[in-house]
């Protein structure tokens, strides 16, 4: 679990790169909060890593 600190950079981090990105479009969503708190869970948790991280979600094609 993260701490508060880290849980509002995580939340910063997601509405940034999910800024172009529909709050109905859950999917999408939900698919670049998962690579968000994978890196963050790999400890990587600079805010430059972090957006790779989401911006890289976004560029890569959903797996069904």
């Amino acid at each position: 679990m993260f701490d508060a600190e880290t849980t509002a950079l995580l939340r910063a981090v997601l509405e940034e790169v999910c800024e172009n990105i529909s709050v109905f479009e859950i999917g999408a969503r939900t698919h670049v909060a998962s690579k968000i708190l994978e890196a963050a869970a790999n400890g990587r948790l600079s805010i430059d890593e972090l957006k790779a991280a989401g911006h890289s979600a976004l560029n890569a094609p959903l797996r069904r």
